[in-house]
């Protein structure tokens, strides 16, 4: 709605007026948000028989803040919604809390309810649990997980190549004492990301003591502020940290201020995601772009041809990353590396 709504000049609110048939906008606009609503391709979102729209869930787990406020998968979550009600569907949004809730109740919630379900993410997820929930017969997506010999359609960022690309260029810029934030193992993407950090730093024979890897805090929001601090406890500091996601790097960012030490003069500090509050951190962070939104979108396109009978072949779908050079890296003068 937001999209018509800018291109036709009017407020998202009379586009909803207009597309549910209420009153409220003169004929000259309801006429100028159908033009546009055809222009731009889309339609009109409608009914079944029975007068309720189709529905289509998202499956997340339990995270300690609200998923929608999550900088991550916020993005992942407003692409999805956006092409769903593109599409002519709404959305429910579902959290799940293995050690409080019940499967078998969630599955049979879903099966009466849904025409189709995203899963995004593993963690407490389990492969075991995305199996029991493909034994409810209904068109199933997966986003940033995927299970070895099952053939789910997924959605993945490149995150093996995001770690070994953002590597890359901190070892180009002559940094060879790094440090690194890792995330939790219970997640495929960060443990790929780190697979491709690890790979960077193997081809030029560099071994990252485990001093200088500390295991996160699982659940902690606040793991990357207390992963840094474990690091700065050391004698000698390293040149560059490299943060499995950008949310791990604004608080690595927080330790290394509180520490009187200067970004990147002191410390470079880079990292994976491109969040919104990544550009405007102090010092802006260097990392790379994972196409969240876009994420969203594909993996509604892919379930929408599944709910159609359409053929589609169950394939993972890679959404390519970019780097994004800002403030927080320099490069390594010779005396100082």
């Amino acid at each position: 709605m937001r999209d018509v709504a800018r291109n036709a000049g009017v407020s998202v609110s009379a586009v909803s007026l207009v597309v549910n048939g209420k009153a409220g906008v003169s004929p000259e606009i309801r006429e100028r948000v159908w033009e546009v609503i055809s222009e731009l391709g889309y339609r009109a979102a409608t009914p079944t028989d029975k007068g309720v729209m189709d529905a289509v869930a998202l499956l997340i787990e339990n995270s300690s803040m609200p998923i929608i406020f999550d900088a991550f998968y916020g993005e992942v979550i407003r692409g999805f919604q956006t092409e769903a009600q593109r599409l002519g569907y709404q959305v429910m949004l579902t959290t799940f809390d293995r050690a409080a809730e019940d499967l078998d109740e969630l599955r049979s919630g879903l099966a009466s309810s849904v025409k189709g379900v995203v899963i995004a993410n593993d963690g407490d997820i389990t492969p075991r649990m995305i199996g029991q929930l493909q034994s409810m017969q209904t068109p199933l997506v997966l986003i940033e997980n995927h299970i070895l010999n099952q053939k789910i359609p997924a959605v993945l960022g490149d995150n093996f190549m995001a770690g070994y690309t953002i590597t890359k260029y901190v070892l180009d810029l002559g940094h060879r004492s790094i440090a690194v934030l890792r995330g939790p193992e219970k997640y495929s993407s960060l443990v790929d990301r780190l697979r491709g950090i690890l790979a960077a730093t193997g081809e030029i024979g560099i071994v990252i003591p485990p001093g200088r890897m500390p295991h996160p805090i699982s659940g902690n929001p606040h793991k990357g502020y207390i992963q840094m601090r474990e690091i700065l406890e050391q004698p000698e500091h390293p040149t560059a940290v490299i943060a499995i996601s950008d949310k791990t790097a604004l608080g690595a960012m927080d330790a290394l201020k509180e520490a009187g030490l200067r970004m990147p003069g002191d410390i470079s500090i880079v990292s994976i995601d491109d969040i919104s509050e990544s550009a405007f951190s102090r010092p802006p962070l260097t990392t790379m772009r994972i196409p969240k939104y876009d994420m969203g979108v594909v993996a509604m396109q892919k379930l929408h041809r599944l709910i159609s009978g359409e053929s589609e072949i169950p394939v993972q779908s890679i959404v390519y990353s970019d780097l994004i050079i800002r403030e927080s890296s320099r490069k390594l003068n010779a005396t100082a590396s």
